[in-house]
């Protein structure tokens, strides 16, 4: 199999999953604003300041939702930038002994030279074949970056 000249993933049903629950956040939080309006308890009276900071609470959880649709990857023959939910790292193919997908993993793991782990949490299982197509195209890559090893210091 020869190797693509660039893989690209990120999970699509986690994103799908992620966006769903944002938006519902968003919707509930609103109706709660909404429904806070001019109501007392104990005294308390919440007003439009109570309200905005009803929305401004559930856009912030929102966004924490999204954080899941966040990661990717991107590789060529000179290595991968690995985007996790908070972190990103640049990673060359020389450092990576590995590409594994294992039975019951929830996604693919890049076994390093330090004898380290790095999820790749934009390949999922629940992808099913497009995860299976971006780790035989990361695999690919990894080969052919072996055979060159001259061009596998860096990442585009």
């Amino acid at each position: 199999m020869s190797a693509p000249e660039v893989v690209r993933a990120h999970p699509v049903r986690l994103r799908r999953v992620a966006i769903g629950i944002a938006a519902v956040v968003m919707v509930l939080f609103v109706v709660i604003a909404l429904l806070l309006g001019g109501t007392r308890s104990e005294g308390v009276v919440f007003g439009p300041g109570d309200q905005i900071a009803m929305v401004f609470l559930g856009a912030l959880v929102a966004a924490a939702a999204l954080l899941a649709a966040r990661p990717s990857v991107t590789a060529d023959v000179r290595g991968l930038r690995v985007r996790n939910i908070v972190s990103t790292k640049d990673v060359p193919w020389q450092v990576v002994r590995e590409v594994a997908f294992r039975d019951g993993s929830p996604w693919a793991v890049l076994e390093l030279a330090d004898d380290e782990q790095l999820a790749v949490l934009a390949i999922q299982v629940s992808d099913g074949p497009r995860a299976v197509e971006a780790v035989r195209g990361l695999r690919a890559l990894h080969a052919e970056a072996l055979r060159a090893p001259g061009r596998s210091h860096g990442v585009t």
